[in-house]
Order: C-alpha cells, then sequence, then structure tokens
C-alpha cells in the first residue's frame, strides 16, 4: 500500500480502516502513543511534518474490540459489531454519550420523566437499552448523562446479546472503554469556545514512571447553553487519574478513578398537539400526532425551580497475569456511585391546557436517587489446539450487587393542571404561582417562590447478579470458523415501596435463572472476507434496570418471567482497494417473546403475552478512497412491527402498529479530505425518518436531515485549530421522543472554535 506522500516513516501511517458492521473505526490510541514515541526521536522537520498530519487528519488501522469475549478479529466476528474511536469523538466534537452514538445509524434516543429517570436512553434495532450500557466491560447501573472526556473508544454491539453482556441486551449493548496509562510521554490540552455561551476544557496528560510504570490524568470543565433554546444550561466537570504498575511484566495492577459532577437546567422540550384520548369531548381539538408548532427557542421551564444534579463516582482495580503459554488471567473489582437529583418541567403532562386554556402547565418531574454498585468480574483468554482445530477461548465469572434508594420532591405550593380547576383555569403568570405558562413566548425567569423538600414516596431496592460465560472460536482451517459462547446469569432483585400519604409499605422481589447462547458460523472464500450466519439470544427479567431506569420492578409484575428475544442474522464484510477500504452488510430478524403488556391500560397488573419483531438490512462503509480522503457511514432499515400486543381491549387496536422509536430509514456520514499536509476539511450528514413515541402509533416526531461542518488546520507541530459547524442549516427537529407527553428539541446551529496543543 502506498502511503501519502508527505508522510515519513515517524508519521501515522495511513494503513486501513477496518471495524464492524457500520464501520467507524480509524487509528488507536495505543498505536497514536507508540508513533508518539518514534516521532520523539524523528529529526526535526519529520516531527514537523509528522505532527502535522498527524493533527489534520484521519489514519485508517486495523483495529478490535477490547472486550475478551470477541475471540476473532472483528472481521471474522460474525455479528454486527461497531467500533467508534476517540478520533471520531474529536473530530466531531462530542461531548457526551448521545453525540457520540449519532454517528451509528439504527440508534434512536427517548426521553425521560420521573418514574423513567432523565438520562441517557438509547434504543438499538427498536429496542431500549438504557440498562445495556458497561463501562470497561462493567455494567453502568442507573439513568445517567454520560460524558466522554476520560473515553478511548466506545463500542456497539447489536442484536441480542446476552451472552455477551447478561440481562437485558435486547437490541444489543454498549461498552464505554476508559484511557488507560500507556508507555508514553505526551501532553494533549484543548480549549473550545463557541456560541451558546460554549466553554469547554480538557487536558489529558500520561507520563511513565520508571521502565514499568505509568500514570494518566484526564480532566474536563464544561459549560452551555443550548444553542436557539432560550432556558436550558450545563455545566459541569470530571477527573479521572490512573495508575498502571507493571506495563511490561506478566503481572500488571491499574488503579483508576472517575468523577464526573453535573450542575444543569434541563431542557422541558414540547408537548405534543394531540393530547385528548378518542373518548373525550375535546377530542375534535386534536391535532395529527407531532410536538405544537411554537418556535424553536420556546422553553416552558423555570429557572427558579428547575434543576439536574448528578455525581459520578467510580474506582477500579485491575489485576492482569500473562502466563508463558499466552494465556491471560484478568480481575477486575469495581466499585461506583451514581446520585441523580431533579426538578425539571414536564410540559403539560397531555392536560391538553394548550387547547382549552391557553397555556401549558409546568408540571414539576422530580427524583432524587443514589445507586451504588460493587462488582467483581474475572476472565482467562487464551488459544490451544485439538487435533486439527484451533481454539481460541475466553471463560470468565461476574458477582454484582446494586442497591438504589430514590425518592420524589414534595412541592409547596403545588397546582394540577386540570382543566376545571387547575394551573391554566385560574390563570397565567401570577395568578397560580406561575405554574402556568403561555403558550408562545415564555418566560423562564418567571419568579417562582415555591418550597421543595425531599423524601416523598421513598423505594429502596437491592440487586445481586451471579455470572458464569464461556466462548470459543474454532477454526477448522484457513476457510471455516465456528463461534459459539453461552452465559448463564443467576438474578435477584427486590424493593421496598413506602406511601408518604397513607403509610402504606409494599414489597416486591423477583429471581430469575436463565441461560444465553451465541452461535457463528464464519466462511472466509478469501483472507479478506467473510461471510457469516447468526444466532443469539436475551433474556429481560422484571427489574432489570436495578431501580434506576425504565424497565423497573413492581408489584404487577415481580411475578413475571424474563423476556426473551432471539436474533437471526446473516452478514458479510469485505476488505477492499488492499484493505484500503471496508464494506459490510447484514439482513436479520430480532424478535422478543413472552414480552410483559399491561391488561387494561398504563399501570395495570402486566403478563407475558406480547411478540415485537423488527426485520432489519445495515449497510456499511469505511476507509480511504484516495490517499487523501477518508470516508465512513452507514444506512439502517428497520421495519419493526408489534405482533401480539396481549389481551384486552386496550392492546387490541395496537396490533400491526409499528415499534416506538425504531425510525424506518436511517443513514449517517462522516468524510474528511487533506487538502495539504496542514489543512483537513471534512463533515457529515444525519439522516432519519419519523419515528413513533407511543405503541399506538399516535405520538410522534418527524424525520430530518442535519448537516454538519469541519476544518483543521495545523499552525505547527504543537498547536492545531480545529472549527467546527454543527446544524449547519439550523434545522428544527427533536431528538427524543417521549411515549405520552413530550418530546425534545435539538440544539440549533452551534459554531466551536477548538484550540488543541499535544506535546
Amino acid at each position: 500500500m502506498t502511503d501519502l506522500k508527505w508522510s515519513t516513516a515517524q508519521a501515522l501511517a495511513p494503513t486501513r480502516l477496518l471495524t464492524s458492521t457500520l464501520g467507524v473505526a480509524m487509528l488507536t490510541h495505543a498505536v497514536d502513543a507508540a508513533a508518539a514515541d518514534k516521532v520523539a526521536d524523528a529529526p526535526d522537520d519529520s516531527r514537523r511534518r509528522a505532527h502535522a498530519l498527524e493533527s489534520v487528519r484521519v489514519s485508517a488501522n486495523t483495529y478490535t474490540s477490547s472486550s475478551p469475549k470477541f475471540t476473532a478479529s472483528l472481521l471474522d466476528t460474525p455479528r454486527a459489531v461497531t467500533v467508534i474511536p476517540r478520533e471520531i469523538i474529536q473530530q466531531t466534537e462530542a461531548t457526551s454519550l448521545q453525540d457520540v452514538l449519532r454517528t451509528v445509524p439504527g440508534i434512536t434516543f427517548g426521553a425521560g420523566e420521573g418514574g423513567n429517570p432523565n438520562g441517557d436512553r438509547p434504543f438499538i434495532r427498536g429496542f431500549d437499552s438504557e440498562s445495556s450500557i458497561l463501562v470497561d466491560g462493567i455494567r453502568s447501573s442507573a439513568g445517567q448523562q454520560r460524558e466522554v472526556f476520560d473515553i478511548d473508544q466506545i463500542e456497539i454491539i447489536k442484536g441480542p446479546s446476552s451472552a455477551y453482556g447478561g440481562r437485558g441486551s435486547v437490541g444489543g449493548g454498549i461498552n464505554m472503554v476508559s484511557k488507560a496509562p500507556l508507555d508514553a510521554e505526551f501532553l494533549h490540552a484543548n480549549l473550545g469556545i463557541g456560541n451558546a455561551a460554549y466553554t469547554r476544557g480538557t487536558v489529558d496528560w500520561n507520563h511513565r514512571i520508571g521502565r514499568d510504570s505509568a500514570f494518566r490524568l484526564a480532566v474536563m470543565g464544561n459549560k452551555n447553553h443550548t444553542a436557539d433554546r432560550n432556558g436550558p444550561e450545563y455545566q459541569r466537570w470530571g477527573i479521572a487519574p490512573s495508575l498502571t504498575l507493571g506495563l511490561h511484566s506478566a503481572d500488571s495492577v491499574t488503579f483508576s478513578y472517575y468523577h464526573l459532577q453535573s450542575d444543569d437546567q434541563p431542557d422541558s422540550g414540547i408537548p405534543y398537539n394531540n393530547p385528548f384520548a378518542a373518548s373525550s369531548p375535546n377530542a375534535s381539538l386534536n391535532g395529527n400526532g407531532k410536538p405544537i408548532r411554537v418556535p424553536h427557542n420556546t422553553y416552558y421551564g423555570l429557572n427558579d425551580r428547575d434543576f439536574q444534579r448528578q455525581k459520578t463516582d467510580l474506582g477500579s482495580i485491575i489485576y492482569k497475569h500473562s502466563f508463558d503459554s499466552g494465556w491471560v488471567l484478568r480481575n477486575s473489582t469495581v466499585f461506583s456511585r451514581f446520585a441523580n437529583d431533579y426538578v425539571w418541567t414536564q410540559p403539560d403532562d397531555s392536560q391538553g391546557n394548550f387547547l382549552v386554556n391557553g397555556g401549558v402547565w409546568r408540571r414539576a418531574n422530580t427524583r432524587s436517587s443514589s445507586t451504588t454498585n460493587l462488582t467483581n468480574q474475572s476472565d482467562l483468554t487464551g488459544q490451544f489446539d485439538t487435533g486439527g482445530i484451533h481454539h481460541s477461548m475466553a471463560a470468565g465469572y461476574e458477582l454484582s450487587n446494586e442497591n438504589t434508594s430514590r425518592s420524589s420532591y414534595r412541592i409547596s405550593p403545588s397546582y394540577t393542571g386540570a382543566l376545571a380547576n387547575g394551573a391554566c383555569a385560574i390563570g397565567q403568570g401570577a395568578a397560580a404561582d406561575y405554574w402556568c405558562a403561555p403558550v408562545i413566548s415564555p418566560n423562564p425567569n418567571d419568579p417562582w417562590q415555591g418550597e421543595l423538600a425531599k423524601g416523598l414516596n421513598p423505594v429502596s431496592l437491592s440487586t445481586r447478579t451471579r455470572s458464569l460465560w464461556l466462548f470459543d472460536t474454532m477454526e477448522f482451517g484457513p476457510m471455516w470458523a465456528l463461534n459459539l459462547g453461552a452465559r448463564y446469569d443467576d438474578f435477584r432483585t427486590r424493593s421496598v415501596s413506602h406511601t408518604s400519604a397513607s403509610g402504606a409499605v409494599s414489597q416486591a422481589r423477583n429471581h430469575a435463572s436463565f441461560m444465553n447462547y451465541q452461535t457463528g458460523l464464519v466462511f472466509k472464500p478469501v483472507e479478506t472476507g467473510s461471510i457469516y450466519a447468526n444466532w443469539g439470544t436475551s433474556s429481560n427479567p422484571p427489574g432489570v434496570d436495578a431501580g434506576n431506569g425504565a424497565d423497573g420492578l413492581a408489584l404487577t409484575n415481580d411475578d413475571l418471567k424474563p423476556e426473551s428475544s432471539r436474533n437471526l442474522e446473516v452478514g458479510t464484510k469485505w476488505d477492499l482497494l488492499d484493505r484500503r477500504l471496508t464494506l459490510t452488510g447484514d439482513v436479520f430478524r430480532t424478535e422478543k417473546s413472552n414480552a410483559r403488556v399491561n391488561t387494561a391500560g398504563r399501570g395495570s397488573d402486566q403478563i407475558n403475552a406480547g411478540k415485537y419483531r423488527v426485520d432489519g438490512v445495515e449497510l456499511g462503509f469505511n476507509g480511504r478512497l484516495t490517499d487523501h480522503w477518508n470516508v465512513f457511514g452507514g444506512y439502517s432499515y428497520l421495519k419493526s412491527k408489534l405482533v401480539e400486543p396481549g389481551p384486552g381491549v386496550a392492546n387490541a387496536g395496537n396490533k400491526g402498529k409499528q415499534m416506538t422509536n425504531t425510525p424506518r430509514n436511517s443513514f449517517t456520514l462522516w468524510t474528511t479530505y487533506a487538502v495539504t499536509p496542514a489543512l483537513t476539511i471534512g463533515g457529515g450528514a444525519y439522516v432519519m425518518s419519523k419515528v413513533w413515541g407511543d405503541i399506538a402509533n399516535t405520538k410522534w416526531v418527524p424525520g430530518y436531515t442535519r448537516l454538519d461542518l469541519m476544518a483543521s488546520y495545523a499552525v505547527n507541530r504543537n498547536l492545531s485549530v480545529q472549527v467546527n459547524i454543527q446544524n449547519l442549516t439550523n434545522k428544527y427537529y427533536f431528538d427524543k421522543a417521549y411515549a405520552a407527553h413530550y418530546a425534545t428539541v435539538a440544539a440549533g446551529r452551534t459554531g466551536i472554535v477548538n484550540f488543541n496543543y499535544q506535546f
């Protein structure tokens, strides 16, 4: 393969871009650090050119998942897997998990409320994956809003995958891989400024200690408003030190700590225009089901009342021993604590005041929760031969204990949203203590002077999981491989709920044991191509969220069996053009059976009687079209259907309807072009079709196309400047849909200038 004409032996060689089904993996951090060492010893002119290249273009390189459960390269893994490295995070100016996942077609986001916490809620292939997010292979409990300042890459596995991630994982799972100490010396600092009061600074420092140890420190401070939203404000800071002893030894241990703290003014969203049931005398006032038509900057929140404060603390110890035979034993012990505290405005709660009384009820959704998680996980990986079969095996166990305490806020004075005698019936503004806002031009600075008190309706939950798993890739010569995996989980969860008004106490508990499997057959007609068939399963028990998510344990479901899902998938992956370009594709069917459905509407008893189905096609392309032009992206087609809604009049009308948050079509593209050794230009396109908010297909948000631009210029070997324009056309679109009441408005046009310093 021919390198770029201005590259040197010390520069980052543009080999190939390999990844996953949707292809977004590029240069690895480890390769980056190794190249940095070589650059340090190069002549000054070579160093200058190398640093220029490093700062302005995306080089391609073979990349793999961090999970030991993947016992083959991604090219030969019979599953749809996407790896997003830090270069994409940096180039797209992504600062949150949601920002990063936007680059992957087939992923959408659901909105939170009170019972369903306001945090990250991704949907993968149409299925809620809020409780299927891992950090360094360990489950990340609780609904939270995750930062990426200490993240090296993000891995997404698609389709039912409880064999890999345990409970949940119906649509797939997400693993966030943290930065770790390297055998290198570097300092990367970034300062970003932009419109909407955007200011962000990060530092990433790695330092060798002697010959066999290293220390790494990541620090972040961020403050911004949401462009053209007239109210939401976000500020946070974080720090993440880590220390590795024994970088090159048979025995190594890594100590790490992560702290993130935020103090936000959350967005309140826009209500749907059809709040009334068909049986309501006001039903004729309903619109077609999309959010009401108001200016983009319409914000119904109250600055004097609303807030969201989150705090995450995570400490881990990872011990690794490498045997002379090549086998590796790793043990991870992780303790985490996450707190989520908020009061935020949910606009009108489907009461219809904006149609009858001319105002929007500022309902207060509240939550005060704390979740702790102690996990110990071990895995053993290695290779061996039996006869003519080569085995790559991984085995392990996981022990975890999660505990959640949560309650709501008591607010006084408090007003309802009732049409006849609620806040908006009394009047807008001071008449109802600002609990009712005008539909157009609401004032977030209205002087609310009520009182807040924690402790309303407290709930405590405990969840215990014990798991064993085994994976093996068996190679029958150069053309055939069989991938097998299995995982056993013993899952126990228990909740105790107190009703403050009556003093009543209720208890719920669920115990489930389940096996899940992964089977894939791979045919390699040539070394650079594979064709595969895959079958995988997942189990989703009541209380899968450990008390802090959208799928909780309750008296209405505590006696039910886990939901069961399976995925049948056929796909292919090819490295072309001297391994410079990767093309991928797959066709799949995912079915969830034994699904929990309400017997008489929302909040009623549930039974295992539902069935959901998604048929889909995914295409991916990634790599270098020329020596200067990098491109990656993907397309997703999802045909979803509620096959069996369950018994009862309330469910009968939903049969055959589409699933929520499941776009029929979605497309993503990110591309960069190195105009000169110092100047790179690029851009992105994100296209998504209409999605339904509710299973009855009466609430929806329109499809959209968002365009982004980027340009980067290397001033010298230490300093580069990057400019990003996100949502170039200032598109008014919605990026989260809730089932019943509202949708969240995406940011308007945002311009950011970043100054990147590296040494």
